[in-house]
């Protein structure tokens, strides 16, 4: 497996994805546990999925995905469920395509290279989406790897220009005339060539010539989280969620201001490690780099569209009806314990009374 990837491409994930994969793998260990005798334990189990989403010139977002049906044992995909899955989205999502698709697991393994091959009459370039469960309190990034499939049109592949020649045609001088052609040719005529031999052959995975021999290896890529409004209120939603043991609301509410509390905690580590990185850029202790000067600038021209007098205004009438309804809510508490109270004197007070000859209380 390679390190990392040259193509130039950007890939960006949407939570969607995550959460998608999530539950399917969720699902299958529940059920798997569920069916399990009490035997010995099982290895974790393996689900596997499409990824679909959009491409626009080197930027491949991922939008969604989907479950696939795959046998292990034959190593075959279910076609018509692939075709009617994506048809169904077309329908819905028009720009949508099967970019690639996901499994479970601590690191890609050769196994995966079959359905790697198999997606490929699909899209030409699938991407591999790897979600490793396993959890790992000192992991601070996303357990999420995305592999890549690219071409090098370089010598090698002028040599597998010359093997197929070879092998089809039986030509034992092709080898030697065909690389003498690539040093005297045009360009033009060379990249003419090429072109017919891309329409030819399948086209795979990146290829790597190990030990004299080419193979096709996944190769990691860096990715950004991408997400829309919906996308957050989804999420948000999620982590919100009821505890299936029963919580309490004050349990919720103390679960959910930690959480505002580590995050707000996060943003100030970050902003201090910036400041602590520009004052060391303007004391001349670090080599100065425009494009992330340009960045902070974008980012504090944003800061006085937050300061106007609309936003004032807005803000203390959202803290005043804030503040108005916490009150509210305390003294309807007040009242409804004051109630309780009363109504457990009047009871007391009335049997007493039953016994003394008086009236009640209230």
């Amino acid at each position: 497996m390679a390190s990392s990837s040259s193509s130039g491409l950007t890939f960006k994930l949407h939570p969607l994805v995550i959460v998608n994969i999530s539950d399917h793998y969720t699902r299958v260990k529940s059920q798997t546990n569920g069916c399990s005798d009490g035997g010995s334990a099982s290895p974790p189990p393996r689900v596997y999925g499409c990824v679909i989403g959009v491409q626009r010139g080197r930027t491949v977002e991922i939008f969604n995905s989907f479950e696939l049906l795959y046998d292990p044992v034959t190593h075959s995909l279910d076609r018509p469920f692939i075709e009617k899955k994506q048809e169904l989205y077309k329908k819905v999502f028009p720009h949508f395509y099967i970019l690639g698709w996901y499994s479970t697991g601590s690191d890609a393994e050769e196994s995966d290279m079959h359905i790697h091959k198999a997606l490929m009459d699909i899209n030409e370039s699938p991407v591999y989406v790897l979600l490793n469960p396993s959890i790992n309190p000192a992991q601070k990034d996303l357990p999420v790897t995305i592999y890549e499939s690219g071409m090098q049109p370089n010598l090698y592949v002028i040599d597998r220009l010359i093997t197929v020649i070879h092998t089809n045609v039986g030509f034992q001088g092709g080898k030697l005339l065909l690389y003498n052609l690539y040093l005297v040719l045009p360009c033009s005529l060379m990249v003419f060539l090429l072109c017919v031999w891309w329409s030819l052959v399948v086209i795979t995975p990146e290829l790597h010539v190990i030990d004299g021999i080419p193979q096709l290896i996944f190769v990691c890529s860096s990715y950004t989280i991408e997400t829309v409004e919906a996308e957050r209120i989804s999420v948000d939603h999620v982590a919100h969620l009821k505890p299936s043991d029963g919580g309490s609301a004050a349990t919720q509410l103390a679960a959910h201001l930690t959480g505002i509390h580590s995050a707000i905690k996060m943003l100030n580590s970050r902003i201090r490690v910036l400041h602590h990185y520009l004052v060391a850029m303007q004391k001349g202790e670090i080599p100065c780099e425009n494009s992330l000067l340009r960045q902070v600038s974008s980012l504090l021209r944003r800061l006085p569209a937050i300061e106007s007098e609309k936003f004032q205004d807005d803000f203390l009438m959202e803290y005043n009806d804030t503040l108005l309804i916490a009150y509210l809510a305390m003294f309807t508490n007040c009242s409804s314990t004051m109630n309780e109270l009363v109504d457990k004197f009047n009871t007391a007070y009335d049997r007493h009374s039953r016994r003394g000859g008086r009236t009640a209380f209230i």
